[in-house]
């Protein structure tokens, strides 16, 4: 199988929003309040692909999976009950991370991470956030085993479900 990721275009929103709508269903049966509540949605996907911060992984000429990589400072990042690690450097922030429900289970989300991780470092990151709640356990795993580090919680909005575990990698 050939899977590979490239940058997210325009004529991919609607397999894009699949992803994103299978997703869902997925974290509502775990139990999870994440991505409940009406996002991330078409605009804010839209959004993404246009200022080229939205990938695509691609497996077997089929779009499997979503993420975005943003590299510029994440404002629900600035406060942290906790304390990042590395405050110094510019870091990039992982979001948005869906794989399709007909690609689960083949560990296509590890490999979609190395690739945003990849691109990061040819950017010159060195440091990766990204955040997840509490019980999301499925991307706990991913980021714990990829060697991220749990470093305090961070409030993505005001709601009581706004809460999320941040974690940080440095290299």
């Amino acid at each position: 199988m050939l899977i590979y990721m490239r940058m997210a275009e325009k004529e991919d929103l609607n397999r894009i929003m699949t992803i994103i709508d299978e997703a869902k269903v997925l974290l509502k049966k775990d139990g999870n309040p994440q991505w409940q509540n009406g996002t991330p949605n078409r605009e804010m996907l839209a959004e993404d692909i246009n200022l080229k911060r939205a990938y695509c992984l691609v497996a077997n000429k089929e779009i499997a999976g979503v993420a975005v990589l943003l590299t510029s400072p994440d404002p629900n990042y600035a406060e942290i009950a906790g304390a990042w690690a590395n405050n110094k450097e510019q870091y990039a922030t992982i979001h948005r991370i869906a794989i399709s429900s007909k690609f689960r289970g083949q560990h296509l989300s590890q490999f979609m991470m190395s690739n945003l991780i990849s691109r990061g470092l040819m950017l010159g990151i060195h440091n990766f956030r990204i955040d997840t709640h509490a019980v999301n356990k499925r991307m706990q795993g991913l980021i714990k085993g990829l060697g991220f580090e749990y470093r305090g919680i961070v409030q993505v909005d005001q709601t009581e479900n706004g809460a999320r575990n941040a974690y940080e990698l440095n290299l």
